[in-house]
């Protein structure tokens, strides 16, 4: 008879978590890919493609049409034709990832790095690659925590760097992996995406405890509650939805009536940034990064938080002047073909995705409360539209969104699950999750624009 593994003595690994996410029940996420035959249709195109389906295409797939179109920009991101070599690709996929310390990134592109043949010494820090790579260090970290701050010298310093120089195109396709890596791990934390079986951290071979938590989620506050309290906090939540909804109409009534001055939307727009600027992240404790990614990028400390601490001012960029549609989007279609329009539709994909419900009410118009979810983001990193009434996110955004929000986007580390339940209570997790889709482009769009302005105003 044949002997099984484990009477040979083989040990064989248990999954750590329960499905895809801390933060959502695994059955909700395996029943989508179930039901929906779309869905299960993308899934096993992606499989074919990676070999893997990983846990965040498991948790988009609350949204088929949206995963559809990340993973194809993604694949060509990673996989077809394009000005880089493919281990620079997965390199740069590391280092935007480590910016926010987020393993699971890391080791999704460790591995595929050493799959395409990547040197495992470049794996031992940002000073064991080669030259041109360790100049994006800086381009890397300005974009992940303070944007605002590129200037046509730093793209100056990337492309006349001599014998390590990039040339634009590549510059171009490296500027569009780290805007992505470093928004997608807003969407990995953000939705408390756990490792796959296979990786670091997926697994562990230990049985399993007789309590029901693990060391780090009682450290992170992501203990279980108990019914009681959850069924108290609930009541006087029970209006939530329908307060929105409310608000979104009297707003919408408002908007009919009177038209604010420009001097007076200037105002609100300014008076909103400044307010982003105080909203506190996270519990705010200090969290040192694990040695193991932060040899991947240097200066750990350069991060969101000391500069807002220290009252920086974050200048106000005018959409009019440089907005995606009218000069983001021609730029990186010239410089590296179908990008642009992959990008742009999946900007437009999450922006523009609704199934006109909210919560258990149907036919809803939610644009109104999309917009000012994107413009709250791009607020935040100093974009103003002149067309839009900046009064109105604090009609609709409530404190403890906006402390996920702020979070999710600027320090996605510190997002704990407390924080996910603790905003709108009463939508369902597939709304949540498009919500963080919102979050995940519009943030990666307002770091697009800032770095494709100063390399159009180097060209200029």
């Amino acid at each position: 008879a044949r002997q099984s593994p484990r009477d040979l003595g083989v040990r064989i690994p248990r999954p750590l978590g329960n499905g895809p996410s801390r933060f959502i029940p695994e059955k909700e996420i395996l029943h989508i890919s179930k039901v929906d035959t779309r869905t299960r249709s993308i899934f096993e195109d992606a499989f074919a493609a990676l070999g893997r389906l990983d846990n965040i295409s498991l948790v988009m797939g609350f949204h088929p049409q949206y995963l559809e179109s990340f993973l194809r920009t993604q694949h060509y991101l990673l996989q077809m034709d394009g000005p880089l070599a493919l281990h620079y690709r997965h390199y740069i996929g590391i280092m935007a990832a480590a910016r926010h310390q987020c393993s699971y990134l890391v080791n999704l592109h460790v591995n595929d790095f050493l799959q395409v043949g990547g040197d495992p010494k470049w794996l031992n820090g940002l000073n064991e690659a080669p030259q041109k790579l360790q100049q994006l260090g800086e381009l890397n970290k300005i974009l992940a925590h303070r944007p605002w701050l590129l200037t046509k010298e730093h793209i100056e310093g990337l492309l006349k760097a001599e014998e390590h120089s990039w040339s634009l195109a590549e510059l171009i396709h490296a500027v569009v992996l780290l805007t992505h890596y470093h928004s997608l791990a807003s969407f990995t934390f953000g939705c408390g995406i756990t490792p796959e079986i296979h990786c670091d951290g997926g697994h562990t071979f230990r049985p399993p405890s007789l309590s029901q938590y693990c060391v780090c989620d009682i450290a992170n506050g992501n203990g279980h509650l108990n019914h009681h309290d959850d069924w108290l906090g609930n009541q006087d939540m029970s209006g939530e939805v329908e307060v929105l909804m409310e608000r979104m109409k009297h707003l919408q009534e408002c908007r009919d009536d009177e038209e604010a001055s420009q001097e007076e939307m200037a105002t609100r727009f300014e008076r909103e940034k400044t307010e982003s600027m105080l909203v506190v992240t996270a519990e705010d404790e200090e969290c040192v990064p694990s040695r193991d990614i932060s040899r991947h990028f240097e200066d750990p400390s350069y991060g969101y938080k000391d500069f807002s601490r220290r009252g920086e001012h974050v200048p106000t960029f005018r959409a009019q002047d440089y907005s995606w549609e009218d000069h983001g989007y021609s730029l990186v279609n010239r410089l590296y073909p179908d990008v642009g329009q992959m990008l742009d539709e999946k900007f437009q994909m999450a922006y523009n995705l609704t199934y006109n419900t909210m919560a258990t009410h149907k036919d809803v118009d939610t644009s109104m409360l999309r917009r000012a979810i994107w413009n709250y983001i791009h607020c935040m990193f100093g974009i103003r539209y002149d067309d839009y009434d900046y009064g109105e996110i604090n009609q609709l955004l409530d404190r403890s969104f906006k402390i996920y929000i702020k979070t999710m986007v600027c320090s996605p580390e510190k997002t704990t699950k407390r924080m996910y339940e603790s905003f709108w209570r009463q939508f369902q997790h597939s709304e949540k999750v498009h919500v963080n889709l919102l979050l995940m482009e519009a943030r990666m769009q307002a770091e697009l624009l800032y770095a494709l302005r100063a390399i159009t105003r180097y060209m200029t």
